[in-house]
């Protein structure tokens, strides 16, 4: 995959301001997700920031104080604003700079719109208060809000180009995003465990939680008596590597900026999971971060291309 030869024209002041928007919004909302882009050139920095001003705004409404109803219709709008960006039918001087800069992106590189759709109806799902009873049910979910982010991604990113035995890796390239996306997503679920009870929601298995009896779910800064939350903890971080070890099988399929962009991203969840994994009942405390050093050195980490050098080790290693 490559971009269109639209990537490098030139970009009008309208454009120019709607991307600016949405840098504004990744930059003020997302300090992980701004952290990694922003080793990206710039026409691949601003498509993603139209990636996540819109996606943001999907989850804006999931996550406010409207009603259900009302939630179901604003999210329908906003798929059919999907739909007048995949028909071309936004201009540049359209009043929503959201939709311009996603609209302008979408030429630019060859990006799966559909994706967006997916997201929406992960959205869905948490309107309708919907909970998952097994690992399986879950990660439908977890492939609609994040594996979805992570094959429009690749859509931005591409593939370098592979010969030979590398081919058939490259193939796969949507399949590792996938993945990578469910061990981000699977991350976050962990860290906003507290903050998610508060909102009445939750994501973890049931069967997981009976297991290690946390059933009643999570009302305060303590896990409930009696149960084994380290244990349950353990369990999903356990998942989340898996996860995580497969899904950065994408590294050497990238670019150096495009990889360097992902490794950073990655490699700061990696790290938040090596905390929860450390300290399990801080999840119930308050939200789980990084402080700006160690995110400075998983960027630097990812621009050295080490993490994309090893997995790239790695993998020749299981094709010989």
């Amino acid at each position: 995959m490559s971009p269109t030869v639209e990537a490098n024209a030139h970009v009008s002041a309208p454009v120019q301001a709607a991307y600016g928007y949405c840098e504004a919004v990744t930059g003020s909302q997302a300090r992980n997700f701004a952290y990694g882009i922003r080793l990206l050139p710039t026409d691949k920095r601003q498509a993603m920031s139209a990636l996540y001003a819109f996606s943001r705004r999907v989850d804006d409404i999931g996550d406010g104080t409207l009603p259900p109803e009302a939630k179901l219709v604003r999210l329908e709008e906003t798929r059919a604003l999907l739909g007048r960006i995949r028909a071309e039918e936004v201009e540049e001087d359209d009043t929503d700079p959201v939709a311009v800069a996603l609209a302008h992106a979408s030429r630019r590189f060859p990006i799966p719109l559909g994706g967006l759709d997916e997201l929406i109806d992960g959205v869905l799902m948490d309107v309708r208060g919907q909970t998952y009873e097994t690992w399986d049910d879950l990660k439908v979910y977890c492939r609609c809000v994040a594996g979805a982010i992570g094959r429009l991604s690749l859509g931005v990113f591409g593939t370098v180009n592979t010969a030979g035995p590398a081919a058939a890796e490259a193939e796969r390239a949507a399949e590792y995003a996938d993945t990578l996306g469910l061990a981000l997503q699977l991350t976050n679920i962990l860290r906003d465990v507290r903050e998610d009870a508060g909102n009445g929601r939750t994501y973890l298995p049931a069967e997981d939680l009976a297991k290690f009896g946390c059933a009643e779910g999570f009302h305060g800064d303590r896990a409930p008596a009696g149960s084994d939350f380290p244990g349950l903890v353990h369990h999903e971080v356990r998942r989340a590597r898996a996860l995580f070890v497969e899904g950065y099988r994408l590294l050497p399929l990238l670019d150096r900026r495009s990889g360097a962009c992902v490794a950073a991203m990655a490699g700061i969840y990696r790290r938040l999971l090596d905390r929860i994994e450390r300290e399990p009942e801080a999840v119930l405390r308050g939200r789980v971060s990084l402080p700006p050093h160690e995110k400075a050195y998983v960027a630097v980490r990812g621009l050295s291309g080490l993490d994309a050098r090893t997995i790239s080790r790695q993998s020749s290693r299981r094709r010989a």
